[in-house]
Formats: C-alpha cells, sequence, structure tokens
C-alpha cells in the first residue's frame, strides 16, 4: 500500500508522463469558471479518473480534468473543476492535488471561486480579492501526521494570502478602471446554503463573502510555501436579513456571465499605444514578472 508522500510522487510521475510542460503557475478553476481553461495552448487534458489517487468532481460546472499547457508562452497547469468537503472527500483528499503540484514544481497558485456577497456594498458580478480567510469548516487539511518534507508541523497563516499579489491585483484593476472589492472569504462545508441567522453572524465575525472551497487548498499551499492568490466572483447577495434564496444553477449563470471581467483583469499585454490590457487567464505575464521578482 502506498504512503501519502508515495501517492503523490506517483501522481506527479504519471502527470509528468504525459506532457513535456513543466508548469510553475497553478490555476484552481471554480464554479462556472472552468472554461477559462480552455485558452489554455499546446493543452494536454487528463480526466481526474485517469490520474492515481486523484479524486473525481461530481458537481455541474466542474469539468473534472487537469489542463497544462502555455498561456502567452507561460508553462501553466490548470484544475478545471475542483472537490469539495460536501462530496465526501476528507480535507487530505481534497487538497491532494495541490500536493501533487507542488510536486510538480508549481511556486504561485491562483485561486478561484463563485461566493455570496455578505458585505453589503458589494453587488452579483462583483470581483474580490481575497485578503483572508475565516476557516469555518470545523476542519482542517492538515490535521494528522505531518510529514516535513511537505512543510512544517505549525505554519504560518498569518499571510496566507501574498500581500503583494493582492496590491499588485488592485493596482491593476485601478489602472483598468475596473471596481475590484477586497476582502475576507469565510468558508464553511455545505451543502446547504447558510440561514440568514448564519449570515449575520459571519458577517459580525468579519467575513465579506462566503463559499464552500478555497480555504483548504489554501491552507495546504501555504504549508508547502506555494504564493496565493485568490479571487472571488460573487454571484449572489447573502445578506442575513435580507436572504431571499438561491440554486445552484443561478450561481453557474452569474459566473458565466462574470467571465470577461476575469479575463480583462489578470493578464497582462502591451499594445502599440503603450497602454496596458489585463485579461485573466489569457496571460500570466503579470504573475511571472512576481515570481522573478521573488515576491
Amino acid at each position: 500500500m502506498l504512503t501519502f508522500l508515495d501517492a503523490i510522487n506517483y501522481s506527479a510521475k504519471f502527470i509528468k508522463s504525459k506532457t513535456k510542460h513543466k508548469p510553475k503557475i497553478g490555476l484552481i478553476l471554480g464554479s462556472g469558471l472552468g472554461e477559462l481553461a480552455n485558452e489554455i495552448e499546446d493543452a494536454v487534458k487528463i480526466p481526474y479518473g485517469k490520474i492515481p489517487d486523484f479524486p473525481i468532481s461530481t458537481v455541474e460546472g466542474h469539468a473534472g480534468q487537469l489542463v497544462i499547457g502555455t498561456l502567452e508562452g507561460k508553462e501553466v497547469i490548470a484544475m478545471q473543476g475542483r472537490f469539495h468537503y460536501y462530496e465526501g472527500y476528507s480535507m487530505r483528499e481534497l487538497t491532494f492535488p495541490v500536493r501533487v503540484m507542488k510536486a510538480l514544481g508549481v511556486e504561485l497558485l491562483l485561486v478561484t471561486n463563485a461566493c455570496g456577497g455578505m458585505n453589503k456594498s458589494f453587488a452579483p458580478g462583483d470581483l474580490m480579492v481575497i485578503t483572508d480567510h475565516l476557516n469555518m469548516t470545523g476542519d482542517n487539511p492538515l490535521i494528522g501526521e505531518n510529514f516535513d518534507e511537505l512543510g512544517p508541523r505549525f505554519p504560518d497563516m498569518s499571510h496566507a494570502y501574498t500581500p503583494e499579489l493582492v496590491s499588485f491585483v488592485e493596482e491593476t484593476a485601478n489602472s483598468l478602471n475596473i471596481n475590484i472589492q477586497k476582502g475576507v472569504y469565510a468558508g464553511i462545508t455545505g451543502p446547504t446554503y447558510m440561514s440568514g441567522a448564519e449570515l449575520i453572524m459571519l458577517r459580525k465575525l468579519g467575513g465579506d463573502v462566503i463559499g464552500m472551497s478555497t480555504v483548504p487548498e489554501v491552507i495546504v499551499a501555504r504549508h508547502a510555501s506555494i504564493k496565493v492568490i485568490g479571487i472571488s466572483c460573487i454571484t449572489d447577495m447573502a445578506i442575513g436579513e435580507e436572504i431571499q434564496g438561491i440554486t445552484h444553477e443561478e450561481v453557474v449563470e452569474v459566473a458565466n456571465k462574470t467571465k470577461p471581467k476575469f479575463i480583462k483583469i489578470s493578464s497582462r499585454t502591451d499594445c502599440e499605444s503603450r497602454t496596458v490590457k489585463l485579461r485573466m487567464w489569457h496571460s500570466c505575464e503579470w504573475l511571472i514578472s512576481l515570481l522573478k521578482k521573488g515576491r
């Protein structure tokens, strides 16, 4: 029987055998945003079910495959669909792909999600750069035996989302006259949407948005010394005093409509006029430049 470390290395070896690319940037694409992986060129697509020890995504809007290739000549690996605690996976299982990304050489992780807005100044369709999170799942992917090869027993989470990257995304959005929010992501288990009283509680605790993912992956990424930037797509308002109800189909619909904003804000190319355009996923040049600067 394979040990946890053996399983990570076995999966990484399998993926390496399928592609010549050596990605330094990882992308986790949330509900309604998986189509953005189609922008990756020279792509190798590997269904999760074919990768040893990988979970299988069961949620509508998640394609369930790794996409490895280039964005503007930069090598990336994208999860086109993620895993969730509410699907029945353990925290260790659902964060296993982040471990494999590290074994493949990933140094920076861009995490996206669809979420509900608890901050009354937000609106559906807004983007929010995550500055911090509340782990309200009642669990932690690092519980259990710690492997020093993967990270320290007691990792620091005081700056889970790399501050320099948060500032860079804000500056980028401002330069494009795109309104981007920033705030705290409250991570819950799901699969139920929260009651009004629960939403009021989480807002009073400091949460600006609420969702059922992201936090476990970020914890593991930081344990592995991977730099992290998180961007949320606010698909509905989750104001406890005003909540009307929401369905998963509505979440995916709004996320799909918001994709052009993601495309515009995250990647950069210089035009002849010397203006700077940012298109999310179409290029990761700005992320590469941050890596080269050692941020």
